[in-house]
């Protein structure tokens, strides 16, 4: 019998430059006396910000020490096996008060090169957006390497980027190697690689409390591009009530919305994968064959893969991002 149960995680707090307040106004996250929250990690296995757990026996106990000692019941056995010991997937609420950096991330070829890391390939989930929001994804226009060169260095790399207008509930799947930006006023839920890597392309000249502006990584980032236009950058799908919708499928996570004003079952049994529930509305109670444990908005779950059937039962409904990996 195994001794895991669906996990919570202490929230890990990161102030940034372009950071703001909603964390704490919108998602109810206390991060004390930060001046601002730019970003919480939800869960983690990136090695400087391994997640701790903070509910059940096992609280204060790492992600990194869970998944040496259970290893495939805690992930799924195929998971496992192309993991080991690092847990894939990093989850991360996002609030841009202005814009961030234009950015792109390594494919995993160039970051175990460089890094001896994992690539970036990452999705959005726009949880809130003010009036007027805009995020950049790729390019507006067919460029190649020497063309993005002389934009960059003339200042006018904004020419040939695809800016977005961006509500509530839209979603961004960035493979690594797309150029892109969250834009400010943006509320987002974010799930990746487990990867720390950005090479920042281009900043607005900011400068920080002390007057300096952030390292650039201008040459870094050349070989990391897809320099390739595309016809559609937002992830269109049908949003339905009481059901579950598909949002993304790549090698490295597949992500459905699940938006419920009803009590639902879940039956995992025949998945060999954990699961991750990220609640971007509303709250839920989920039970399973030894407890239960609640889940409001701005929380996530990490559903073990000896877990195979959950009721996710609600009052009031909720949304939540479901993710997990699945076997090719």
């Amino acid at each position: 019998m195994s001794s895991l149960y669906p996990l919570k995680f202490k929230t890990i707090y990161k102030d940034k430059i372009w950071g703001g307040q909603k964390i704490k106004t919108y998602l109810h996250k206390d991060f004390g006396s930060l001046p601002n929250c730019g970003e919480t990690w939800e869960i983690s296995g990136v090695k400087s910000d391994v997640s701790v757990v903070d509910n059940g026996e096992l609280v204060g106990q790492s992600l990194a020490d869970l998944l040496e000692q259970h290893q495939g019941d805690l992930v799924g056995q195929h998971v496992y096996k192309h993991f080991g010991n690092t847990f894939p997937l990093l989850v991360k609420f996002i609030d841009a008060n202005d814009d961030l950096s234009i950015q792109v991330h390594p494919d995993d070829k160039l970051a175990k090169e460089r890094h001896n890391s994992f690539g970036k390939t990452e999705m959005w989930y726009v949880i809130e957006a003010d009036p007027g929001s805009t995020l950049i994804s790729g390019f507006s226009q067919q460029v190649d390497e020497k063309t993005y060169v002389e934009k960059l260095n003339s200042g006018h790399i904004m020419d040939i980027l695809n800016r977005e207008e961006v509500s509530a509930g839209d979603v961004f799947f960035l493979p690594a190697g797309r150029v892109h930006t969250i834009g400010k006023g943006l509320l987002i839920a974010e799930i990746q690689q487990t990867s720390d890597i950005t090479y920042r392309i281009y900043d607005f000249d900011r400068v920080d409390d002390n007057g300096q502006k952030r390292e650039l990584h201008t040459d870094l980032a050349l070989a990391a591009i897809d320099y390739k236009v595309y016809d559609e950058y937002k992830t269109k799908y049908q949003a339905e009530q009481n059901a579950n919708v598909h949002l993304v499928t790549c090698p490295y996570f597949t992500t459905n919305l699940m938006d419920y004003t009803e009590t639902v079952s879940k039956d995992y049994s025949k998945l060999d994968s954990f699961v991750i529930h990220v609640c971007v509305e509303g709250s839920y109670t989920l039970k399973y064959d030894g407890g239960e444990v609640g889940v409001t908005m701005g929380e996530c779950l990490l559903i073990p893969k000896v877990i195979g059937e959950v009721e996710l039962v609600t009052s009031g409904g909720f949304k939540i991002l479901e993710s997990y990996i699945e076997e090719k």
